[in-house]
């Protein structure tokens, strides 16, 4: 596929890296990248021989955000076209949330407002030591909702009560422990410990692996009943009897009983 804002290389390993790529402009997003990104994640979705993908970015940037251009064009829109530029990002963020892949964000320099969307839509968010994040919407008269489901489910509500009216600045020291990152490297190394990471999950059973991103969407958030426990129970039980579980436990069984 051919991309203006994107680039994407898929290794014989099943790793996928997806870039950024408008240095020039910071990684900001506008329709056009919002829809290229939508396109590349429906396209690698398709691709069974791809089980991870690693989100990274050009330039100093990871991302700036909204696009300053793209900004300015909808300052004319009225509700019903704001309404459906916002469900574009919206879908998108929804689209990561969601993928049967594994994605690894790897993130260097600042990332604003809807960037983090993408760093938390990501199931695990490497960053470089000079990595910085802000939710900066309320400066200019706006608010975090296409990406708030997704960096409350990473950060918390408390956390978010905080920076979502704050705008203040977050370094890779806080953003680690408020969960937003779950990694600090140094900026060189993203892409090798991107790397470890990925080589490491392709070590265990892919179908498992998506059942297990899975399995958490299905359970958060809800209440802790007699309903989840029967499904949870299901859940289990269905895998165990799968061709994968049953040959990768007789093979750890056996190597044990070699021992």
């Amino acid at each position: 596929m051919n991309f203006n804002y994107l680039n994407l290389a898929i290794d014989g390993r099943g790793i996928a890296t997806l870039t950024l790529n408008r240095p020039e402009v910071y990684n900001a997003f506008d329709e056009v990248m919002i829809n290229e990104l939508t396109l590349a994640l429906n396209h690698l979705e398709q691709m069974d021989e791809v089980r991870i993908i690693l989100l990274k970015a050009n330039g100093k940037y990871f991302s700036a955000g909204a696009d300053l251009a793209w900004m300015q064009r909808t300052i004319d829109y009225d509700k019903a076209q704001n309404l459906a530029d916002a469900t574009l990002l919206a879908q998108l963020m929804y689209k990561l949330y969601s993928s049967t892949k594994v994605i690894i964000a790897l993130i260097q320099g600042p990332t604003y407002g809807g960037g983090l969307g993408l760093v938390s839509c990501c199931d695990l968010a490497l960053a470089s030591k000079n990595a910085t994040f802000c939710f900066s919407e309320v400066k200019v008269g706006l608010i975090p909702a296409s990406i708030s489901p997704y960096v409350i489910l990473a950060i918390g509500e408390r956390q978010a009560r905080r920076y979502f009216v704050t705008a203040e600045l977050i370094r890779a020291e806080k953003a680690l422990e408020i969960g937003l990152i779950h990694e600090i490297v140094e900026e060189k190394e993203l892409l090798t410990v991107g790397y470890q990471f990925a080589e490491g999950i392709l070590q265990n059973a892919p179908q498992a692996v998506k059942e297990a991103k899975q399995l958490i969407q299905s359970v958060v958030g809800r209440p802790i009943d007699a309903a989840l426990i029967q499904k949870s129970s299901e859940k289990i039980a269905d895998i165990r009897i799968s061709i994968e579980a049953q040959q990768r436990l007789q093979n750890f069984l056996a190597k044990k009983l070699l021992k």
